[in-house]
């Protein structure tokens, strides 16, 4: 199967977005991921759907949206709106989750969920046949740089087992910490969409270092 990089763009200048931007859009990932926090369900604040829609322009990558904040219903037309492609929302908000599924799904927009280390991926099981994706979180979400967790790999492939099992068509995502060897880990369990976000930016070259590991994962 093949592996698909999505470089979270937490890591870069926002000061010179554009450059960032324009680096990704010339390498060979597909998506391009937008971790949106809001300063509530995680402790930092990053940026809103003004700034998603200013960057669609500048590009046709695959929008990868990861809503991490409490009122996803009240916002979502605005991220709709702002060109996502990808909409992931967390299953730990107090929501109507079928209802948020659904909405994103009737705008013709691949839907998510995402889930903390702590939440087993049980808990999601019953919204596997309605969604594209499950990001699962190997870092406590808020922050860019932390350790990877280790003993996320073994949730990584029991979900993988269970979707392969029952024939669903459900991507697996892994976003916290991932380099060569943690994205190895997870693409041995079962994963097959790695966000990477700070590893990227310690290289000397966002272009040439995003088709490394593009390419490593892609032999």
């Amino acid at each position: 199967m093949k592996t698909i990089i999505s470089p979270s763009i937490l890591g870069g200048s926002f000061s010179n977005m554009e450059k960032v931007i324009s680096d990704l859009d010339q390498s060979r990932a597909e998506y391009i991921h937008f971790d949106v926090m809001d300063g509530d369900f995680v402790p930092n604040l990053t940026f809103g759907p003004q700034f998603i829609s200013d960057l669609r322009v500048k590009t046709k990558k695959i929008f990868d949206v990861h809503l991490m904040i409490k009122r996803v219903g009240r916002f979502l037309d605005k991220y709709i709106n702002a060109g996502s492609d990808i909409i992931t929302f967390h299953y730990e908000i107090d929501e109507n989750l079928n209802e948020l599924i659904n909405k994103i799904k009737s705008n013709n927009i691949k839907v998510g969920i995402a889930i903390k280390p702590k939440t087993p991926w049980e808990e999601i099981k019953k919204y596997l046949h309605t969604i594209d994706q499950v990001i699962i979180m190997t870092v406590e979400p808020g922050f860019g740089g932390q350790l990877f967790m280790n003993d996320q790999v073994k949730k990584i492939k029991s979900l993988s087992n269970y979707i392969n099992e029952n024939n669903l068509v459900v991507d697996i995502e892994v976003d916290g910490g991932v380099n060569y060897e943690t994205g190895e880990l997870c693409i041995k369990a079962g994963a097959n969409v790695l966000v990477a976000g700070s590893f990227l930016f310690q290289q000397d070259n966002l272009k040439i270092a995003t088709n490394n590991l593009n390419d490593f994962f892609n032999k």
